[in-house]
Parts: C-alpha cells; structure tokens; sequence
C-alpha cells in the first residue's frame, strides 16, 4: 500500500514520513501542482493531506482527479466546523497535523480498511447534527400526518396532548362525551397511533 504525503511545509512531509516510513511505502507531493500531478498519474490507497494546500474548491478539484483516492485530512488548528465541511466534501479522515505516531498508525490503519477516522469532537458533533436533522424530519413527518385532521379533530386532539380527559375535552367544547370517543376514532385511524399517549408524543413532536 502506497500512501501520498503532501504538505508544502517540509518539516511536516519529514515528519510523517519518519512515523510511516517502517510501515507503508512513500511518496511525496511539496506543493498543490505536484499533489494533481501525482493525482493523475499515480494510484495511492491514501493521501495524508496538509489543510493549509487546499481549499473547499480545490479540494474538490482533487477529487476529481483521483475519485478512488482515500484522502485524510491533517489541520494545524482542528475544529468541529473545519471537519464538517471536509467530511461532506468527501475526506475519509481527520485529525492533528501533529498527531502522535501511535494514532496516526491507528488512523492510516483504519481508513485504509475502509472505515472513517475523526477526532472526538468532531464526532460528538457529527452525531448532534444527524440527531437536530433526524429530530426536524421527525417534526416535519408529525406536521404532515396532523394536516389530515378536520379543525375539530386537531383542537381534540391538542387537548389531548394536554392531559385532558374525554369528560373534560367534552365540558370544553360543550359537545357530548360520545362525540369526542367518535372523534377520537377517527383521529387514531387517520394518525395510526391507537392511543392517548402515542397521539400525545405525536402532537408534541409536530
């Protein structure tokens, strides 16, 4: 396996080749036209890659190049908002331009099985993201379901998101106890959800 090093910082390309050097053939790219050159005309399994040589745009551009190429991504200065934007662009890794031998060995290792390395805060804030997006499509799913409901049916069915018994929903919209158990039939045919509290985690979610 043949892992790209590229950096235009030569104290950094010396580093990494003194911590892989015993366990993966090298090569090098000192600069961003010698990185596409090599993009083109060569295959690697990995380019350890140096964020201050490449832009979002440029990136890309790399990408383009070498679409197969399993790129990792090392920052002088790692930040949650910095490894978002790399990880949708298409980067496999992510960590410490001076991460310790012993992790970058971990890394190298576990991306070259195909699996993704990220620090710990950019995970924890991977995992926040897709929980705030799952929880909007969730609201947004629940929205939907309650537009199928009549005036009437969504009033009842609020109130019973409120705690509010069929004998106090009837006092309060002065209609019979009957009415709100018809009511609340078809609320539970048109929603799916059988049951007090299932409408009540309904409602409350949309």
């Amino acid at each position: 396996m043949v892992i790209l090093l590229s950096s235009a910082n030569d104290s950094v390309i010396e580093r990494w080749t003194g911590l892989l050097k015993d366990k993966y053939d090298l090569d090098q790219a000192n600069s961003l036209s010698k990185l596409k050159s090599c993009c083109t005309d060569k295959k690697f399994a990995i380019i350890l890659l140096h964020r201050p040589l490449v832009d979002p745009d440029t990136f890309v551009e790399i990408r383009r190049l070498n679409p197969l190429c399993r790129i990792f991504l090392l920052s002088d200065t790692p930040n949650e908002e910095e490894g978002l934007t790399f990880l949708k662009l298409g980067i496999v890794g992510y960590a410490n331009t001076y991460i310790s031998a012993e992790r970058l060995a971990e890394a190298a290792r576990i991306v070259s099985s195909g699996a993704v390395w990220l620090g710990q805060k950019v995970m924890q804030r991977l995992i926040l993201d897709s929980y705030a997006r799952a929880k909007e499509k969730e609201a947004s799913n629940s929205g939907k379901i309650l537009k199928t409901l009549t005036n009437r049916e969504r009033e009842i069915a609020d109130l019973v998101a409120q705690g509010q018994s069929n004998l106090e929903i009837a006092f309060n919209l002065d209609i019979s106890e009957r009415t709100v158990k018809a009511h609340l039939s078809s609320i539970y045919e048109k929603t799916k959800t059988g049951s007090r509290l299932n409408l009540a985690l309904l409602i409350n979610r949309g």
